[in-house]
Order: structure tokens, then C-alpha cells, then sequence
């Protein structure tokens, strides 16, 4: 429990609690070892011949000099100063320009047997004078001693050679000289003298392999004094930037997650993933057996996204770029006016042309140069042609995560096999259906004698997606999705489909009519009723006619009666009127 006498110690991040480091600048190995080389400290890069040693310790010397303000000094056992420089021109490093402008001192120490032999005993005293020269002469804060090999080739003692070593590095150290050191491999050790590996602070390989016939070079972190470091093999590259480590375990998933979505560029899929399209930056996987449309749902990403005034980039593995742009016409897609215009590049080569990790390495690049909004490989189940699914897994998580730190969409073609309707959903060769955002799967479906292409949303991470399954049409007019006609026969598609959804427009026409006649016959008969009602009606007008008049005319015969009766008793003198001479008649 903590109290007064001893209290709580502060936690301290692992790069608080880190030694100091000086950066690399190299592409992915700052990442690896957390920060760069031990500051002040030699660090030994072992490997065999070709592996890379030198070219890593010119690049730590150029970054260092160009980015981060090192000057430093390369002392050369083997090669010249004029071979050095033109060795790495290539790489874009003009050592030339960095030692006229005092970053950089090449020194050459040019080591003989035979010339050792004569004059005597032999140290490393002269070394450490002319070392320590050039580097007060430019105020070095770096230096790379290539190869150790080459320097202690004059020694003949085992046990000499053991103390100027551990003088040598014990020397670089005082200084608090940021050193590199290159050896080459033991055949049971690390290095070839055994003791190397010990006195240095950090020890890096660098293996150069060929499997399958094609090289990889690696690089491991074997040793990290006062660090933590990652501890895997990592595959890297000398491309024309340099060198370029490929970490993947030590990757984090930190990239943003944008919430803009765009369309795919073929509506009924559109309407499939909630009538947005896909997010910016999703990874999409679009798997399926031969001839299922996968090409040609891969560029219509691409299309979509140069109607858009968007970049993209296609890697094709199957066919060539003019292919493709023929192929992809016969379907409406025309992507020449947008390879013309700069919005599109098809990058078409075999697999077979690098090895992974240079394709992964070929892709960066051209990303970097053109920063396209869409990316298409189709397909990257050809990339298991050179390796294995193991290798092929990290390749991809490594070009996946690089594309969704820069928010660019990824679309991924993937060939599967027994992809029918009998089967169970398919996996896709390659195993990378859990890195991705959006898998789309294409069938084929087998009836009456055709075959006819299905589609359906298999997973759509982040946004509400169809579960039904949709009939993928391909012709002149583009593609397009229709509903599969589902009975009580099963599920239709192609020609059945259309004579099931023809003879139900057939009935509901028929149905239609037989309405229509009904509709008809009850006018008809309304229309009949309505005349023998206005007939009764008539007839019902007559003998009311007639009535009224009966009784009219009775009404005027009784007062031509009383008229006459009131003649009659005036001639008689009666003083009683007609009307009770009436009255009496009636009595």
C-alpha cells in the first residue's frame, strides 16, 4: 500500500520510459523499433551478401543528414566513395551534393593483408584518429562503419580481434556517436567473429531469400537494449525511394471511419446496400466462381467514380489494360475517356512479374503518385499463384490498411470455386472476407438448362443491407439487378423466370377483361331497368291524367246542375234557391 515514505510512482508510457532514439526515416522500421537506432549507442545490421546491408546504412545516414539535421560520416571498408555514390544515385541519395554541403563525409580506408603484414603489428588506433577527424571536421552526430569484416580482415589473432572490437565499440559509444555497423552473417552465429551481436546495443538481420523462385528480402529485430521492439520477420523492399519495411503486426487500427457514401455505380446494388452505395474508404470484396461478373463489377466502381471527377487506379492480374478497356465497352462501360482525360490508370501485369511484397511496394508508390479516390485488384486470388495463402493474407492486410488510413476505397475480386446454388456459401480463397467491410457474392445458378448469374449482400458492416438475392444481368445496356421470381416452384431465374412472369401478366390481363365484360352486363341491365321503370312511370302519369280530369268533369256537372236548378225556381217564383230546392231533392 502506498503512504507518505513511499509513494505512488507515476505511470510512464513505454516511449517516456524508452532511451533515446534517433530516427531512420526509413519507411516502417521506426515504426518496428518504436523510434529509430538507440541515440548515442552502435547498433550492428548483420546479413549475407546482397541482403542490404549497405544500402540501409546510406539511407540512415542521408535521412539523418536531410531530415532530422545528423550530419554524418561513412566510413567505407570495401567499396569507394565514387562506387558509393553511384551505387545509391539511383535511389535519388546525391552524395555528392551532401558533402559539398559539409552533411556528409565519405571516407574510403582501403585495408591490405599483405601490406599489414609487412610493416607490423597492427590497431585500430589510426582508425579512432581519423574517425574522430571527420567527425569534429562536420560535427557528426552519426556514423556507419561498413563492414567489419573488411576492417579486422588483417587481423590474425582471435583474441586481438576480440579487443579491438570491444574497443571499437566501446569507443563509438564515449562519443555518444550514433553508430551503425554492418557484418556479415556467421555460419552458427549471427556475424562471423561471434562476439558482435554482444557489445552492440541493438542487432538488426537482414536475410535474403528465394522461394519459389522469387527473392524476399527480411528484416528482424534480433536484440533492442532499454526498448521494446517488435520481434517478427517483416519483409522489405529497396524500391526507388529507398528502402520501405512492411510491418503488419505492429499495425494499429487507428484510421478514421468517414460516413460520406457513394454510389457503386450500378443502381439495383445501390438500392441492396440501403440505397447509399458504400461508405468512402470501406473495403469491398466482391467473390464468385468464373464468368459471374466479378471484372465487371469491379470497374464499375471504377467507372462510377470517374463520372465523379474522382481518381482510381485498377491492378489488373488477368488481362491487359486494353483489354479490359474492350472487354468493358460490350457492357456500356467505356473507360478510355477516362484514361485520357487522367482520372484512370490500369496497371495490367501476371503475378508472376514480382514477388508480393514488391507488388504491395509497386502499389504504394503509384498510390502515393496519383492518390486515387477508388482502388480495384482483380483479382487477388491470382496472387496465390507465387505464394501461399499465409503469405498472400499480410500482403493484403498491409495494402487494406494502408488504404483505409488515406480514406480510399478498396474494391477486391476474388475467384472461389463450387460457387453454385446447391452449395453452401463459399469462403474466399485467399481468407480475407473478415478484413473487409463489404462482401458481395456472386452464384451461378443452374435451370432448365442455362446458367444465370445471382448477387446478394453477404455482409455490409455499418449500414442496413438486402438479404434477397438478385438476379445480375450483363448486356449492351450495362448491368443491372432484377428480382428472382420466387413460388412454389422455387426460386426462377433467366428464361424461366421471365415465361413465369409472363404468364402472370397473362392472367392479370385475362382477369382484367373478365371484369370489364362484368362492368358492361351490370350497365346494361341498369340501363334496362332504369327504361322499364321510366315506362311504368309514364303509364303511372296517364291514369293520373285521366283521374283528374273524372273528377273535374264531375265537379262541373254538378254545378251546371245547381246553375240549372237556380234557373228553373226563378221562373217558377220560387223564393227558395237552387241551393235548397238542391238540399230538398236530396231529402
Amino acid at each position: 500500500m502506498a503512504n507518505r515514505n513511499n509513494p505512488p510512482r507515476k505511470s510512464l508510457s513505454a516511449k517516456q520510459l524508452s532511451i533515446p532514439k534517433a530516427p531512420t526515416g526509413i519507411t516502417g522500421l521506426d515504426e518496428i523499433t518504436e523510434g529509430g537506432f538507440p541515440t548515442g549507442r552502435p547498433t550492428l545490421v548483420s546479413g549475407s551478401a546482397g541482403a542490404g546491408k549497405t544500402m540501409l546504412a546510406t539511407e540512415f545516414l542521408v535521412r539523418g543528414a536531410t531530415q532530422f539535421n545528423e550530419p554524418g560520416v561513412f566510413l567505407m571498408f570495401e567499396e569507394n566513395s565514387e562506387e558509393l555514390t553511384a551505387n545509391v544515385r539511383s535511389l535519388g541519395f546525391d552524395l555528392d551534393k551532401l558533402s559539398a554541403e559539409k552533411k556528409i563525409v565519405l571516407d574510403h580506408v582501403r585495408i591490405e593483408r599483405s601490406e599489414i603484414e609487412e610493416t607490423g603489428e597492427y590497431d585500430l588506433e589510426g582508425l579512432f584518429i581519423r574517425l574522430d577527424h571527420a567527425i569534429r571536421s562536420i560535427g557528426a552526430k552519426r556514423v556507419v562503419l561498413d563492414t567489419l569484416e573488411a576492417l579486422f580482415a588483417g587481423l590474425p589473432s582471435h583474441a586481438i580481434l576480440r579487443a579491438e572490437l570491444r574497443r571499437l565499440f566501446r569507443w563509438l559509444k564515449e562519443r555518444g556517436i550514433t553508430a551503425l555497423v554492418t557484418g556479415e552473417t556467421g555460419e552458427a552465429s549471427l556475424t562471423r567473429y561471434g562476439l558482435e551481436e554482444y557489445v552492440a546495443d541493438c542487432v538488426i538481420t537482414l536475410d535474403h531469400r528465394v522461394t519459389g523462385q522469387v527473392s524476399t528480402r527480411r528484416l528482424r529485430v534480433v536484440k533492442y537494449r532499454g526498448s521494446s521492439h517488435g520481434t517478427n520477420e517483416y519483409p522489405f523492399l529497396i524500391g526507388e525511394h529507398g528502402l520501405s519495411v512492411l510491418p503488419i503486426t505492429s499495425l494499429r487500427l487507428d484510421h478514421a471511419a468517414p460516413t460520406e457514401r457513394f454510389p457503386t455505380g450500378i443502381d439495383g446494388l445501390d438500392q441492396m446496400l440501403g440505397g447509399k452505395g458504400v461508405f468512402r474508404g470501406a473495403s469491398i470484396l466482391v467473390s464468385g466462381s468464373p464468368g459471374t461478373g466479378k471484372s465487371s463489377i469491379g470497374a464499375s466502381f471504377v467507372n462510377a467514380a470517374c463520372r465523379r471527377g474522382e481518381r482510381a487506379i485498377l491492378f489488373a492480374y488477368e488481362e491487359s489494360a486494353d483489354q479490359i478497356v474492350r472487354n468493358m465497352r460490350s457492357i456500356g462501360l467505356d473507360l478510355a475517356p477516362w484514361i485520357k482525360k487522367g482520372l484512370l490508370q490500369i496497371h495490367a501485369s501476371r503475378p508472376t512479374l514480382q514477388g508480393l511484397e514488391q507488388h504491395l511496394l509497386a502499389m504504394h508508390d503509384l498510390i502515393a503518385d496519383f492518390n486515387p479516390s477508388v482502388v480495384a485488384v482483380d483479382p487477388i486470388s491470382n496472387l496465390t499463384f507465387v505464394r501461399d495463402d499465409i503469405e498472400v493474407k499480410p500482403t493484403l492486410m498491409r495494402l487494406i490498411d494502408h488504404l483505409k488510413k488515406h480514406e480510399i476505397t478498396a474494391v477486391f475480386t476474388s475467384l472461389t470455386s463450387g460457387a453454385n446454388s446447391t452449395t453452401a456459401p463459399e469462403d474466399s480463397q485467399v481468407g480475407v472476407s473478415s478484413l473487409m467491410d463489404v462482401w458481395l457474392l456472386l452464384r451461378n445458378h443452374e435451370m432448365n438448362g442455362e446458367r444465370n448469374r445471382t448477387i446478394y449482400v453477404l455482409k455490409a458492416r455499418g449500414m442496413s443491407h438486402s438479404n434477397q438475392v438478385r438476379e445480375f444481368l450483363l448486356n449492351d445496356s450495362g448491368i443491372s439487378l432484377v428480382d428472382v421470381y420466387i413460388g412454389t416452384d422455387g426460386v426462377l431465374t433467366g428464361t424461366s423466370r421471365v415465361a413465369q412472369e409472363a404468364r402472370e401478366r397473362s392472367d392479370a390481363e385475362l382477369r382484367l377483361q373478365s371484369h370489364a365484360r362484368k362492368l358492361r352486363q351490370l350497365a346494361s341491365k341498369r340501363k334496362t331497368i332504369e327504361s322499364q321503370i321510366a315506362a311504368l312511370q309514364a303509364d303511372l302519369d296517364v291514369e293520373s291524367a285521366e283521374l283528374d280530369f273524372s273528377v273535374a268533369e264531375e265537379a262541373a256537372r254538378i254545378e251546371n246542375d245547381r246553375r240549372n236548378l237556380d234557373k228553373m225556381a226563378i221562373r217558377r217564383g220560387s223564393q227558395l234557391s237552387a241551393k235548397d230546392s238542391l238540399k230538398k231533392g236530396k231529402r
